[in-house]
């Protein structure tokens, strides 16, 4: 896969006698402070200062971060999926792999915005979070040198960003980047009317390190490996399934607390819905429920990798409304056992088609999608 490398736009930062360049700079900034993402994008002069590369479609079906969807017994297909396995960050110097599944509820506008506009937003968050960390002392934005956003570009020492701080930076710019995303669509939801809305459960993969965002009902897992005994006693090696998010359903206890704090009621309508509606309490849009609790706000954990794990799963409800998380560790197990010893294992686009078209044939109902990483192929990230 060519590598998608978002990268700063350098080319006016180098005519000192540009005031326009610094005036546009000041202007965005500006913006920015003011209004998050959707403001800087908004702005014609702005989009020039960052350089998204366009991914197409087709870039996921290669390399190490690939992904299923089936529609299944559904009318529509309302899943998106978004996969990058090498996402260059020049400010920061690191490269970090995103994956991300967005399931929407009546429609499909809000999952497709959200799809669409995660990768600009979160770029974006990165590398302002990035000044605002490294260089607080430009107390006045009008004093600030644009060259800082590119180690090339400028010749003054940056500073050393440690395991903590790139944590701190990443962790922000993803609550930022769906809270800008849920913003922007809801205000698309009562201008057109729309009643969308979407899950979202995004992993962020940067140095043997994961940062997992997710709300709704969609998933990610880990398929670990450990010694078991077999039935002989002796032990043999088997991928075990660990969560690494919770479902924020209206049974859950505390998001029940919440919902019916602020006077909504939990209803069971086939499962437990917030006013007898949303089987979800957090979603991106989703209008007509915000003023009864539910909120667009990830939970948020990290995770250090080890040895021992072998594969980051991400999927829809749809895969899980038939399969237990370790069913699905049992899937990439078996294929594994099928590949010959001195063959490459099946390609990872048939792993992940094994995942949604067994959990169809289990009998889900709803739309399955599915991201399988491996994490011995991208040990170098």
């Amino acid at each position: 896969m060519d590598r998608f490398k978002i990268i700063v736009l350098v080319g006016v930062f180098f005519s000192a006698a540009s005031g326009y360049a610094h005036d546009v700079f000041v202007s965005c900034m500006r913006a920015y402070d003011e209004g998050g993402a959707p403001a800087f994008f908004g702005l014609p002069e702005c989009p020039q200062w960052i350089l998204l590369a366009s991914p197409e479609k087709k870039a996921l079906k290669e390399g190490s971060c690939q992904f299923a969807t089936l529609q299944g017994h559904k009318k529509y297909q309302e899943d998106r999926v978004i996969c990058y396995p090498n996402v260059t960050i020049p400010v920061l110097d690191v490269s970090v792999a995103v994956g991300a599944v967005f399931d929407g509820h009546g429609g499909k506008e809000a999952s497709k915005m959200a799809s669409e506009k995660f990768l600009d937003y979160f770029f974006l968050h990165v590398v302002f979070n990035t000044y605002k960390k490294l260089f607080l002392h430009k107390k006045d934005i009008e004093e600030i040198d644009i060259r800082i956003f590119t180690r090339k570009s400028y010749n003054e020492a940056v500073p050393v960003i440690d395991d903590e701080l790139l944590r701190g930076i990443l962790e922000t710019a993803l609550l930022q980047t769906i809270q800008d995303i849920d913003s922007e669509f809801s205000q698309e939801a009562m201008n057109h009317g729309y009643i969308s809305g979407s899950t979202a459960t995004v992993v962020v993969w940067v140095n043997r390190q994961i940062l997992v965002g997710s709300l709704g009902d969609s998933k990610a897992l880990l398929c670990s490996r450990r010694n078991h005994p077999d039935a002989e006693g002796e032990l043999e090696s088997k991928l075990y399934a660990e969560e690494l998010t919770r479902d924020h359903h209206p049974d859950r206890e505390d998001e029940k607390a919440r919902i019916e704090a602020a006077g909504g009621v939990i209803r069971v309508w086939g499962v437990p819905r917030v006013n007898g509606i949303l089987a979800v309490t957090r979603s991106i849009g989703g209008i007509y429920l915000k003023r009864y609790g539910v909120i667009a706000e990830p939970e948020i954990s990290w995770r250090n990798l080890t040895s021992k794990d072998y594969y980051i799963v991400i999927g829809t409800d749809g895969v899980f409304e038939t399969m237990a998380p370790q069913s699905v560790c049992n899937i990439l197990q078996a294929q594994e056992k099928e590949a010959p010893n001195n063959s490459p294992l099946r390609s990872l686009s048939s792993l992940a088609d094994c995942i949604v078209h067994k959990a169809f044939d289990e009998g889900s109902m709803d739309n399955l999608s599915v991201i399988v990483i491996p994490i011995k192929k991208n040990a170098a990230q």
